[in-house]
């Protein structure tokens, strides 16, 4: 039986390595290892995460911080096991759920991106602002093409 991995710390851009974008914490039998198309999807959608980052250290800290990720691309197996939707961008590498701390943040997070796309006039396909109790993150997608702007706030 041949075994498959992938390079952890290979760079899809500057600050964001395809391990970070491929972790999860389901140990599945497929490894949860992208296609070389979703691997290009990732890619992309990092380029916007790389402007969100730069755009929120500018307006708001002054400093370096993080865009952290809890989850982007996710296999068939890990998708099921984490109840996602059998459409979802996050299956061909198209999709990010970015952390928060605090509904201020993702806020902040949601209306950068929307400048982002504003000023660049490019589309993206979703933008929704998660929050479940004290936690929150943003879904955020991009696709190559046939991007929606899709927008919402899921608050439960």
């Amino acid at each position: 039986m041949c075994t498959v991995s992938i390079n952890k710390k290979e760079k899809l851009t500057e600050h964001f390595t395809l391990g970070e974008m491929t972790k999860t914490s389901y140990k599945t039998k497929d490894g949860n290892i992208p296609s070389r198309v979703a691997i290009e999807n990732l890619k992309r959608l990092c380029g916007w995460l790389e402007m969100l980052r730069s755009e929120y250290n500018k307006r708001y800290t002054l400093k370096e911080e993080p865009i952290i990720i809890n989850s982007g691309y996710r296999s068939w197996e890990v998708n099921k096991r984490v109840g996602g939707s059998s459409t979802s961008n996050h299956l061909v590498g198209c999709a990010a759920d970015i952390k928060c701390y605090g509904k201020e943040q993702a806020l902040r997070y949601a209306v950068i991106l929307l400048d982002i796309a504003d000023e660049s006039r490019e589309d993206f396909d979703e933008l929704i602002i998660e929050v479940r109790g004290s936690r929150a993150w943003v879904h955020f997608a991009v696709r190559p093409k046939g991007n929606r702007r899709k927008t919402l706030l899921d608050i439960k």
